[in-house]
């Protein structure tokens, strides 16, 4: 606000035509300190703009709503009517190297992105007058370094620095222009990788899953895994994960961990096959999950695979639970791991089950646990109305018969 002025000393068309003004003195600029000058005055009347009241009337145009959409817009000529700058161009560099850097390029794609940068260097070279070379990360900072000690001004540089601009542009775009991993489509992919070097003149149907066939029975996980990682067919990724648990390699437990994380169900059966006990932790959290009973019994089969003493009691008390059906996965998983804890609540289990199948699998389990008193407590029931218990309790009895144990 000019001094000695209030709020009703400066009506619209004050303003408007001040705008103007500054419009015709920001067109007329040649330096830039010509344009700090306009930025003064485009100051000075955006606090002018502030002091203009509102009008009350929403029928009423806003006179401070307009001036300051004309202010704005003035403001956005004023931005692009500066520079350009050396650090544009520094800028564009930094860039251009991250891109070089983050980028997995094909074979390919090296060499063009290599060339698009040995050609932005060589103009550096000759718009500054120096001496640089190179085609990778370094050169592009050698470049970056010289046009920053170059000590280019706006003005008196103008076309330097709108040379430079040219190149990195030319850069950026030969960078966009180079084959990148991602341009690849899947099969493309697999066959730089190798993945189909196996068959041969091999004609099976698929050849996608003639060779994960082959790489299974070289006992090759990194491949499988390539495979299970490529394809995204259900078909392949079933028997990808088939392959990995029939290969039971410890080489894909991170890659089946972190598919067990997500409560995948042929990924935890990897896992149990695997016998890995560094997932016990993970597997515990779904033993309780009695919403999914399918996510349970996979579990179940997985601790006992494992066969990590943890899991007895969280196990064992699955032996009653609400849902009959995951009962029998509880005896056969605490069968497997062996735990002589578990003798008593499968004794319990063998004695009051409500169903025959989870009775047979107790007496199973007591059979494999295979102490003196876990047989025992399965032999009492050779005469049981259930042929599956009679069965075990046989065993059992013949067992204590032929090598008792302690």
């Amino acid at each position: 606000m000019t001094d000695g002025d209030d709020e009703t000393d400066l009506p619209a068309e004050t303003l408007d035509s001040r705008l103007d003004e500054a419009a015709e003195v920001l067109d007329a600029a040649e330096t830039e300190a010509d344009l700090d000058a306009v930025e003064e005055q485009v100051d000075a009347i955006a606090e002018d703009i502030d002091a203009v009241p509102d009008e009350d009337d929403e029928d009423d145009e806003d006179p401070a709503a307009e001036l300051a959409d004309r202010l704005d817009s003035l403001r956005e000529d004023l931005a692009a009517a500066r520079g350009p700058y050396a650090s544009d161009v520094t800028d564009a560099v930094e860039d251009a190297t991250a891109t070089l850097a983050d980028t997995r390029w094909t074979e390919t794609g090296e060499g063009e992105a290599a060339a698009a940068v040995e050609t932005f260097v060589a103009d550096v070279t000759e718009t500054l007058d120096t001496d640089l070379s190179g085609d990778d990360a370094a050169a592009l900072d050698a470049a970056a370094a010289a046009v920053a000690d170059a000590g280019l001004n706006p003005d008196d540089d103008a076309e330097t620095i709108a040379a430079l601009l040219e190149a990195t542009d030319a850069l950026e775009a030969g960078l966009d222009d180079a084959e990148e991993w991602d341009d690849l489509e899947t099969h493309e992919k697999l066959r730089a990788q190798g993945y189909y070097d196996v068959l041969g003149h091999y004609k099976d149907f698929p050849p996608e899953w003639a060779a994960l066939k082959e790489w299974e029975q070289r006992g090759n996980v990194e491949m499988v895994l390539l495979a299970l990682d490529s394809f995204q067919s259900e078909f392949m990724e079933r028997h990808c994960l088939e392959a990995l648990t029939r290969m039971n390699d410890e080489a894909a437990f991170d890659a089946m961990h972190q598919r067990a994380g997500k409560r995948d169900k042929p990924g935890i059966k990897a896992i149990g096959k695997m016998g890995a006990e560094d997932a016990v932790e993970t597997l515990l959290e779904y033993v309780d999950a009695d919403s999914d009973p399918g996510l349970q019994k996979v579990t179940f089969k997985a601790l006992g695979e494992i066969g990590s003493d943890e899991a007895t009691g969280p196990l064992a008390n699955k032996l009653a639970a609400e849902n009959e059906q995951i009962r029998p996965y509880a005896a056969r998983a605490l069968g497997l791991i062996g735990d002589t804890r578990a003798i008593d609540p499968l004794a319990d289990a063998l004695a009051d089950a409500d169903t025959d199948e989870t009775r047979a699998a107790a007496a199973w389990a007591l059979r494999q646990i295979g102490t003196e008193r876990a047989l025992a407590a399965a032999a009492d029931y050779a005469d049981d109305r259930a042929y599956l218990v009679q069965h075990e309790a046989s065993q059992a009895a013949d067992a204590l018969s032929v090598e008792p144990t302690a």
